[in-house]
C-alpha cells in the first residue's frame, strides 16, 4: 500500500511551535499525538514518535504495527519486538536501547530540551490500549540523561486544535461515513426495536466503505423515552428499553475515519403525529443549533458561538434544560470538553481557520426526554463549513 502524503503544513507548524518554545523536540507516545507528528495512528499504544526542530521525524514502532507506521512520513521508522518467550520485559526496557540510539540519528543534542505530553484524553481504537503515564519520562531519563524533558501540553493542545487541509478531509469522510449510517439506520427504526439494536445499527454501517490504508469504526448509542434525559452526562450508555412512538430516541455516534473523529447526534421521533411539546422543543433545538453555526467566523470567540445558542433556549424558556457547553474541538479527539476551541460561557479561545468542533445545543428534563443536535462544523477563511449537512429539520428526525 502507498503511504499517505507528508504533511508539510503539519510538520511546519510543528517547527514553528518548538522554535517559539525553544524546544529541540517533541517526544509523543499517545496515538492520537503519533498520528499528528508522523501521519501513522498506531493500534496497541507502546510506540512512540519524535519531531525535531529542524523538521525530522522518526518513529519507534512495534513489528507488528510496521506495515501502519512506513504509511506515514516518518523520515526513520524503526521496530522493536513486544514480546517475547526468552524473557519478561517491560515496555519500556524494551525500547529504551533503540531509543537512545534514534536520538543520536536524530542529532538530539546533549543539553537539550524536549517537550512530552500531560495529561489528556484519549480516544481509542481498540479494544485495549497501552498508555506510558508517568513511565514515560522515566524511560526518556534513561535514554536521553543529558537532556531535559518539560511539559508540552500546551503546545500539544495548540497544534491539535488546528488542523491542515489533509486532517480536514479524513474528518470530513468520517462525517460522511456517519451520515449513511445515520440515513440507512433511519429509514429501518421502528416502533418496539430494542435502543440496542438501533446502535447496533449505526455502529456496523461504520465500518463501511473503508478504503486503505485507513482505519474506519467508531462507536454508537441510543437512548430513547425518559432514558433520553440522561444524554446529559459524561457518558452516553444505551439499554435494553423498547422505543415507543410519540417519544424522543436520541442516537449518538462517534465514527473515526485514519485516526481523525466525529462528535454527532440527531434526536428522532416515531410517527408523525408528534405532540406539540415534542415539536416545540425540537424546534428549539434545531434553532439554537442554527444560530450557533451562523455565529462561526474567524475572529470570533467562542463564548459568542455558545450564546448565540444559549439564547435561543432561553428565549424559549428552555434555558434551565440545556445543562452543558455548546461544543469542544473534535478531531484528534472524539470527545475531550478541554479540546479548544472551547465553545464555553467563560471561553477565552477565539476562532481560527481550520478550527474543528462540533455544535450540539440541547434540551434533558429527567423523566421526560432529552433532544441534542450535535453537528460538525469546520472555520474557514470567511465564514463556516457545516461537516454534517444531513438531517436538519423537523421532517428528517420524524419518522414514518
Amino acid at each position: 500500500m502507498d503511504g499517505v502524503q507528508r504533511d508539510e503544513n503539519r510538520i511546519g507548524r510543528i517547527q514553528i511551535e518548538l522554535a517559539d518554545k525553544e524546544l529541540d523536540a517533541l517526544i509523543c507516545t499517545l496515538p492520537s499525538n503519533v498520528l499528528m507528528l508522523s501521519g501513522y495512528w498506531p493500534v496497541v499504544g507502546t510506540a512512540i514518535a519524535i519531531a525535531t526542530r529542524d523538521g525530522a521525524v522518526a518513529v519507534l514502532a512495534p513489528e507488528d504495527e510496521c506495515e501502519q507506521a512506513r504509511l506515514g512520513w516518518a523520515d526513520e521508522v524503526w521496530t522493536f519486538q513486544g514480546g517475547s518467550l526468552d524473557s519478561l520485559q517491560s515496555i519500556t526496557e524494551i525500547v529504551r536501547d533503540a531509543l537512545t540510539r534514534l536520538g543520536t540519528v536524530l542529532n538530539l543534542r546533549p543539553g537539550g530540551k524536549a517537550g512530552v505530553e500531560g495529561e489528556s484524553f484519549h480516544p481509542s481504537g481498540y479494544a485495549s490500549t497501552f498508555v506510558y503515564g508517568e513511565s514515560i519520562r522515566r524511560l526518556l531519563r534513561e535514554a536521553f540523561p543529558s537532556m531535559a524533558c518539560v511539559s508540552a501540553t500546551d503546545s500539544l493542545d495548540r497544534l491539535r486544535s488546528v488542523l491542515t487541509g489533509r486532517e480536514l478531509g479524513l474528518v470530513r469522510q468520517a462525517c460522511a461515513t456517519a451520515r449513511n449510517a445515520f440515513a440507512e439506520t433511519a429509514r429501518e427504526m421502528a416502533v418496539g426495536m430494542r435502543e440496542w439494536e438501533v446502535a447496533v445499527r449505526v455502529r456496523d454501517r461504520l465500518t463501511s466503505g473503508t478504503v486503505k490504508p485507513h482505519r474506519s469504526d467508531g462507536f454508537a448509542f441510543c437512548m430513547s423515552g425518559p432514558n433520553s434525559a440522561r444524554a446529559c452526562a459524561a457518558y452516553q450508555q444505551t439499554a435494553s428499553r423498547q422505543i415507543g412512538a410519540r417519544e424522543f430516541i436520541l442516537v449518538h455516534c462517534n465514527s473515526y475515519y485514519g485516526g481523525f473523529w466525529t462528535d454527532i447526534t440527531r434526536t428522532f421521533c416515531l410517527q408523525r403525529a408528534a405532540d406539540s411539546q415534542m415539536t416545540a422543543i425540537t424546534d428549539a433545538v434545531l434553532e439554537a443549533s442554527r444560530a450557533a453555526i451562523g455565529a462561526v467566523r474567524p475572529g470570533v470567540r467562542a463564548s459568542a458561538v455558545d450564546q448565540a445558542a444559549r439564547q435561543v433556549l432561553q428565549n424559549r424558556g428552555l434555558g434551565s434544560e440545556f445543562k452543558h457547553a455548546t461544543g469542544h474541538g473534535v478531531g484528534f479527539a472524539a470527545i475531550n470538553h478541554n479540546a479548544r476551541p472551547r465553545i464555553h460561557p467563560v471561553s477565552d479561545d477565539v476562532l481560527e481557520p481550520g478550527m474543528v468542533f462540533n455544535i450540539e445545543p440541547a434540551f434533558y428534563r429527567p423523566g421526560y426526554g432529552g433532544v441534542r443536535q450535535c453537528n460538525m462544523v469546520a472555520v474557514t477563511e470567511d465564514g463556516v463549513e457545516l461537516l454534517t449537512n444531513f438531517q436538519q429539520e423537523q421532517t428528517d428526525l420524524i419518522l414514518n
